[in-house]
């Protein structure tokens, strides 16, 4: 035994002295990836398993230059942002006004609009052959307008793009796991078109198209990507059902009748492009109208029914806004919370249409927690009525309700009263102090309008066409313009406290349930707990008429945060499922109380 006792005080010293001399060569490449030794594949976290004591704390949690910070610390709560937001105009003119919108894995925004009318502020790249048709003398013509572009985020130019298939006019889309964003549907020829760009390693993509792919015709619709990586999409003029993509090249094999879309519709419709969310057990949450309910996407079976939510409409044309709140991976018990705000009266549309009378849209927001088996809408109003606003969540788990009117509806000629000021809303406050008013822009952005968060934080604000071609002169001419709007996090005053992810030393391939690490810095070099940071995983979602398709936003499961050399490195785990979040791309933003830096794309399968 006393042999035993000199071998390890032999061996101790021995440690000590490699690790003396580890630490007068100090790491100086701020890229180096620093790893997680003695334990670099950790074995899946399951999601109701909370981890020992072992597992809580980063290996050398006891060195001089690598220290473990707990997170028992007093919460000092978000940083007191008193900024309005500030609005820059980033494009004076884009070529295709934006009604249609997802941002890519590549920083490219696929920006695109109907066809029908043969017009935009762009023309397709030359050597590409502009596309024949007929007139209505049936005269042959050449269309050589684009009317689809690829916007780059970080040098506000644009490429041009040729869609020759069906027209896309109000159609869907979604991101698929690999990044190809997948459209479905349109007018007329476009009902049953499927089209396809982006992907692994495609560069300077064109649209690759293919029409009567669709079982059922989809204008109006609304898309989602389910748990397995399929899309669903739901809806749809006089279309009362709801089917299963087929891969690129195939065709749909058939569609689900759905008599709830029938039930909802009323003279004016007002139960197009349904708000879509998927649940947190799998199941879809489906509003129409004014009624929702819950939906099996496997057994196609109805799991619950919700109350009706009085006031008025919610969907197309009368076109209110909702999103599913933000998901907290940290607490108990998972939750699952949709809001709905704004909208109009049933009647709106006809009155606009017919007599253009426009009536004043909706003011409320109301929340119901889906999760739950008996639940009830909370209502509250909002700071000013919003008809054909976009709902987006923001980094810090915030939402922006930003674009729309104050009367009418949607539709052509069908609306007034710019709402030109977004409002900032905030779930976790106690409510009555959950909006504000932010900066108003100086351009009216209505009906096709759309809008997106970049991985800056800054959100992108394009498009606005109330009517059926590109006009210059008009009381709301076509919009091409491009702005974008800083909330309040932007402020430059609390620069020095933004977290800036280095993404050399990041994990970007994450595995369900399994731990990651982010490092991260922040300039002023106070010392930060688990409790001043909140790293947040976003889905970029395809954005049209006021609906978000695909959102969503988890606050991810923080272990540990360990500091080295000015540095932080955060230990996370990896959403449990795909229930939680479908698979593909999202951005990851570190967030030091509320202010988050630079997202960075990171995949999960």
């Amino acid at each position: 035994m006393a042999h035993l006792h000199k071998v390890l005080l032999i061996l101790t010293l021995f440690f000590l002295a490699v690790n003396a001399k580890h630490r007068r060569h100090k790491r100086k490449n701020p890229h180096l990836r620093i790893p997680l030794l003695p334990i670099p594949h950790l074995p899946p976290l399951p999601f109701t398993q909370e981890p020992s004591d072992d597992n809580n704390n980063f290996p050398g949690q006891n060195d001089k230059d690598d220290q473990v910070i707990g997170g028992g610390e007093e919460n000092k709560g978000d940083f007191n942002m008193v900024s309005f937001g500030h609005w820059e105009l980033i494009s004076e003119n884009s070529g295709v006004s934006a009604m249609h919108i997802n941002l890519l894995p590549t920083n490219k925004i696929i920006v695109f609009d109907s066809k029908i009318y043969r017009n935009s502020r762009l023309k397709l790249q030359d050597g590409v052959p502009c596309l024949p048709y007929k007139d209505a003398n049936q005269n042959d013509q050449l269309d050589c307008a684009a009317h689809s572009m690829e916007y780059d985020i970080e040098t506000n130019q644009v490429r041009p793009l040729k869609i020759g298939g069906g027209d896309p006019w109000c159609s869907s889309g979604g991101l698929a796991p690999d990044g190809t964003l997948v459209g479905s549907g349109g007018f007329l020829d476009g009902g049953k078109t499927l089209r396809f760009i982006g992907g692994p390693d495609c560069q300077d993509c064109q649209w690759r198209e293919y029409d009567n792919a669709l079982a059922e015709e989809r204008w109006y619709g609304t898309q989602q990507l389910l748990p397995n990586g399929d899309f669903i999409v739901i809806g749809g003029r006089r279309s009362f059902s709801y089917e299963l993509l087929p891969k690129e090249g195939q065709k749909g094999e058939k569609p689900y009748f759905f008599p709830f879309l029938y039930e909802t519709s009323d003279f004016d419709e007002n139960n197009l492009y349904p708000f879509v969310h998927l649940s947190t057990d799998g199941n879809l949450f489906i509003f129409s109208n004014n009624r929702s309910l819950l939906l099996n996407p496997t057994t196609h079976k109805i799991v619950r029914t919700f109350p009706v939510l009085l006031g008025g409409s919610r969907n197309y044309p009368a076109s209110g806004m909702s999103a599913l709140l933000p998901i907290d991976l940290n607490a108990a018990t998972l939750k699952a919370e949709v809001i709905v705000c704004g909208g109009n009266l049933p009647n709106a549309f006809e009155l606009a249409e017919t007599k253009k009378i426009f009536l004043p849209a909706l003011q409320d927001c109301n929340r119901l927690t889906i999760s739950e088996q008996f639940p009830e809408w909370d209502r509250e109003l909002m700071p000013s009525r919003r008809t054909m606003g976009d709902a987006l969540i923001l980094p810090n788990g915030e939402l922006l309700l930003i674009n729309g009117a104050q009367v009418g509806t949607a539709a052509w000629w069908d609306a007034d009263a710019p709402n030109y000021t977004p409002v900032l809303y905030s779930p976790l406050k106690p409510k009555g102090l959950r909006f504000r008013v932010l900066k108003p822009s100086q351009i009216a952005r209505m009906y096709h309008s759309t809008s997106a968060v970049l991985p800056s934080g800054k959100i992108w604000v394009g498009g606005s066409n109330t009517h059926d071609r590109y006009k210059d002169q008009d009381k709301f001419p076509t919009e091409t313009r491009v702005e974008a709007f800083s909330p309040p996090y932007l402020d430059a005053k609390f620069d020095k406290y933004r977290p800036q992810i280095n993404e050399f030393a990041s994990d970007k391939e994450l595995r369900y349930g399994g731990y990651f690490e982010t490092q991260f810095s922040v300039e002023d070099q106070a010392m930060l707990t688990l409790n001043d940071i909140k790293v947040t995983m976003y889905s970029p979602p395809f954005t049209t008429h006021g609906f978000s398709m695909g959102q969503r936003l988890l606050y991810l499961k923080t272990e540990n945060i360990m500091t080295f050399e000015g540095f932080y490195r955060v230990r996370l785990v990896a959403p449990p499922s795909g229930e939680i979040a479908p698979p593909g791309y999202y951005l990851l933003f570190v967030v030091h109380r509320g202010l988050p830096g630079k997202g960075m794309w990171v995949h999960i399968q």
